[in-house]
């Protein structure tokens, strides 16, 4: 049922959008669609035709691995940073849903989104539909569709069970054959080399933000889950045809009903790094196209031969919110290009199997 309905475009307004339009089955679940310059689009267009939103639309990937939202502390692994205390999990980038049942409720009533102007509405649609009126009626009760809410709830609760199935987390990339001693060779390719220096507490602090289960953990996500702001700029290309209005900040987590202390403007939740290599734009706001570009972002932090942004030629703009720029936990040491080649390659490494051929070399050969 969940399956169904994720792929069911009669749910928005125009009928012209799915939660798979915006979360592709084929490419590791991100919206694909090309914009005007026949790239991946930093942002997503509604079912309108017309509306853009302002963030990247996350994978929906691995996305059941995180926690429902909380405030709390967590030891770090293979960090010198300590124990972080603040909030975690939850869904979107700003956590604002406890879980991926309410993740699924708020795309239809989006108007930027599917667009649709009321559950009842979402409700009657599936009721279109005889196999959804029957399959509710029997997984749920006879009575299901005398309650809007209770039918909305049932809609989300089935999309949320087809999240949580392997097709949205696999756990077959090279890393981890790797870890289960299926690909030897691993240690020796420039991925095993960039797998060192992240779990490194010497050369990096990627683990810091990055690892939540111990070494070689068969289900580690490369997500603390965690609220940081890292600098990033505003993408000043989204903004121009977006309607966004002039002075407009992304407070990130402040807009959270669950936060309103301003030392959370500009913080968003640490994504998962699997499939990162086939998910780009990247950052919340899609300005970085390259995962070699986000890798070199950091080391400016630690490293004054990396002051021009490579996509730009020009120097790395100012954060968006550089008031709570997360300054302690961005500091490590600078890093040589070899090594930033390497973590590149382990990144390429995380991808599941089904989507290795998507991988673009763009200059950095691994193999």
């Amino acid at each position: 049922m969940g399956e169904a309905l994720f792929s069911d475009v009669n749910l928005s307004g125009n009928r012209t959008q799915a939660c798979s339009t915006c979360h592709n089955p084929d490419r590791a679940f991100i919206d694909d669609r090309l914009d005007a310059f026949g790239e991946i689009g930093a942002v997503s267009m509604g079912d309108d035709g017309i509306s853009l939103g302002d963030r990247n639309t996350p994978s929906a990937a691995y996305a059941a691995f995180s926690p429902d939202f909380f405030e709390g502390t967590r030891d770090r692994l293979n960090s010198d940073a300590g124990q972080y205390q603040g909030f975690m999990g939850g869904q979107f980038l700003d956590g604002r849903e406890a879980d991926l049942k309410g993740q699924a409720g708020g795309p239809p009533l989006n108007p930027i989104e599917m667009n649709m102007p009321d559950k009842a509405s979402v409700v009657a649609r599936i009721q279109e539909n005889e196999d959804y009126v029957e399959a509710f009626e029997s997984l749920y009760s006879e009575t299901v569709f005398d309650d809007v809410d209770a039918a909305y709830e049932a809609m989300t609760e089935s999309i949320a069970k087809f999240e949580k199935t392997e097709g949205f987390a696999s756990f077959d990339s090279d890393y981890d054959r790797h870890i289960k001693g299926e690909y030897d060779e691993y240690i020796l390719t420039k991925a095993g080399l960039g797998k060192a220096l992240f779990f490194s507490q010497e050369f990096t602090n990627c683990a810091t933000c990055h690892q939540l289960q111990p070494n070689s953990h068969p289900q580690e996500t490369f997500s603390s889950y965690e609220y940081h702001n890292i600098g990033v700029p505003e993408n000043t290309a989204v903004r121009a045809v977006n309607n966004t209005a002039e002075g407009f900040i992304d407070n990130g987590l402040l807009d959270n009903p669950a936060t309103a202390d301003t030392s959370h403007q500009g913080k968003f939740k640490v994504p998962t790094l699997r499939n990162v290599a086939v998910t780009e734009p990247y950052m919340h706001n899609g300005v970085f196209r390259d995962l070699k570009t986000v890798i070199l972002f950091y080391d400016q932090f630690n490293n004054e031969d990396r002051s021009l942004n490579p996509e730009t030629g020009a120097a790395w703009t100012e954060a968006e919110v550089p008031e709570t720029i997360n300054h302690s936990e961005l500091a490590a040491p600078a890093l040589t290009d070899e090594e930033v080649e390497a973590l590149v390659c382990f990144l390429r490494s995380l991808t599941d199997a089904r989507y290795k051929h998507l991988i673009e070399e763009k200059g950095i050969r691994c193999e």
